[in-house]
């Protein structure tokens, strides 16, 4: 039986999503981060940088998001969540999941941790370093705006959806509470506003939402 190691809305969201878009059997172990179960004994067996999510599955231990969801989709082909290997698709498939994983959503951790980039007690620092993050950010969320403006179709990837757009999705919904002249919401921006609602429509959008109790606003 597969695991999905998570805590609500955090990393895990995308692999989640992308195992209800499976429909494979699967068992969840919530991490509870309120009492710092990630950086246990026995979770930092699992993982040693002691971050959300991990993947068990079988006799595979698996860490980083986006590699978990890499590997859910070449496990299960026939599901279509990844274009054909060798393909253009594919490799614009790649593209974008490094992008997100490694670009957008390393930039919105130094948002939401702007202390862990400036010494200890340095307010000033870490608030000018979290303006700076949100404004990178912004131009980043301006990037996939383009992206749907130029092929224009409803995923993110043009007319299929890819286990890509979990993992655009979580990341557009992390920027639901930004406020001030930096950036705006990604869905404040139109084609991702709209793209965001289709998400939302989806039954395994609905079914992580449900299992993970969260709240409004949604995105």
């Amino acid at each position: 039986m597969i695991e999905l190691h998570y805590y609500p809305g955090n990393a895990s969201m995308a692999p989640h999503i992308v195992l209800h878009e499976l429909g494979v059997p699967f068992e969840k172990r919530l991490v509870d981060r309120t009492r710092n179960a990630h950086k246990s004994a026995e979770y930092l067996k699992l993982n040693p940088n002691g971050l959300i999510p991990v993947l068990v599955d079988g006799e595979l231990v698996l860490y980083e998001c986006a590699a978990i969801s890499l590997h859910l989709a070449d496990k299960h082909p026939a599901a279509g969540l990844a274009p054909a290997l060798g393909s253009p698709e594919r490799a614009h498939y790649y593209k974008w999941m490094v992008w997100l994983t490694n670009t957008l959503q390393a930039m919105l951790i130094h948002y939401f941790y702007p202390d862990r980039l400036v010494d200890e007690g340095n307010a000033d620092g870490a608030a000018q370093v979290q303006a700076h993050a949100q404004a990178q950010v912004g131009r980043m969320l301006d990037q996939l705006e383009a992206q749907f403006a130029q092929h224009g179709g409803p995923w993110l990837l043009g007319t299929a959806y890819s286990a890509a757009d979990a993992h655009a999705f979580m990341l557009c919904r992390w920027t639901r509470g930004f406020q001030g002249a930096a950036s705006a919401p990604a869905r404040e921006r139109p084609l991702l506003g709209a793209y965001l609602q289709r998400m939302l429509a989806r039954p395994a959008v609905q079914r992580v939402i449900a299992d993970e109790g969260l709240s409004a606003p949604l995105v």
